[in-house]
């Protein structure tokens, strides 16, 4: 009896500790996620545009084909990766970093260019989707998912640095939970942004009252004005979020005048305003950081275009004979 006794003991300090170990995991994943809350907005202002322009029968099935994309890059992609070199090649994470944000750069300074380059402008066009929706979805969820890994990349990295230094299995669980508790949030968010017209819709057909119908109808109609205004804050989002991954990651390497200079003139012009002084260095920051990006991005076209797409092909194409001999 005693000895039953003692094992129920053994048994209820083991779960003590997991539930313990449990509570650390979720306490330190709440805590880690915070921190990357700003790179969580910016993936929840990015995704929308990627959906504009689909037949609305396909906009869920899309935002769930990237929300897959987006866990397989935290968990299968990110998580181990990061893990390993956080313990063996620290000093690798900000380079890799640097040319991520240099990507989110190159995207949405690509995308101001095809507002005001009308031979651009077609790939974009509703006609696509009567010409071959099929190739254009995926060519969508391939450049949502490619920008959601940039984008993963800072948040994980963000709540790892924010992790208290343990096991390297009680950071595993931290960042696992991080990963899938911002997913669900940034995607079901954006879920919600897509379909919020279809409800609109229906409150107006079918709402019992009137007020819901009026409100219905005022869903409707502000809809389009806001998926204007998400497709706006998601490109100026991706050159924020790049030219501040850049800038930081010069300043970590050495080369800290750019960090300074910015820094500098946004606090100035925040002390100038009065009031306020941390939201408005806050937005200087953030604009000379997008102004950074959005020039960052220009250069990188041509350079793309003329030097590391055809490189790449040529890789491609003599792998591909390699391949067929």
């Amino acid at each position: 009896m005693s000895g039953l006794l003692a094992l129920l003991d053994d048994v209820a300090a083991i779960a003590k500790v997991a539930a313990a170990s449990v509570d650390d995991v979720i306490g330190q994943a709440a805590k880690a996620g915070s921190k990357a809350a700003g790179a969580v907005i910016d993936d929840a202002a990015v995704t929308p545009k990627y959906v504009s322009g689909f037949h609305p029968a396909r906009e869920l099935p899309i935002v769930w084909r990237i929300a897959r994309g987006s866990i397989k890059n935290k968990l299968i992609f990110l998580l181990p990766v990061g893990l390993l070199l956080n313990e063996f090649l620290p000093w690798v994470i900000t380079p890799l970093l640097m040319i991520g944000g240099a990507y989110l750069c190159f995207e949405g300074a690509e995308k101001i260019l095809h507002i005001f380059s009308p031979h651009h402008v077609d790939a974009d066009q509703p006609k696509d989707l009567v010409q071959d929706p099929t190739h254009l979805e995926e060519q969508k969820v391939s450049g949502a998912i490619k920008t959601d890994f940039i984008l993963s990349a800072e948040i994980m990295t963000i709540a790892l640095s924010e992790i208290p230094e343990g096991s390297i299995w009680m950071e595993a669980a931290t960042l696992a939970v991080v990963a899938i508790g911002i997913t669900v949030m940034v995607y079901g968010s954006v879920a919600l942004i897509v379909k919020a017209d279809d409800v609109g819709l229906m409150m107006a057909n079918e709402g019992r009252f009137s007020i819901t119908r009026t409100i219905g109808l005022g869903i409707v109609k502000a809809m389009p004005g806001l998926m204007k205004v998400l497709m706006t804050v998601g490109t100026a989002a991706m050159l924020w979020v790049g030219g501040s991954i850049v800038i930081h990651g010069l300043k970590e390497l050495g080369v800290k005048e750019i960090y300074t200079v910015i820094h500098d003139l946004a606090y100035g012009f925040a002390h100038t305003i009065g009031t306020a002084e941390g939201f408005f260095a806050w937005l200087g920051t953030a604009t000379l950081d997008g102004i950074f990006g959005l020039v960052l991005g220009m250069i990188l076209i041509p350079v793309v275009a003329k030097g590391i797409e055809p490189a790449w092909s040529m890789v491609r194409g003599n792998f591909g004979e390699t391949g067929g001999h």
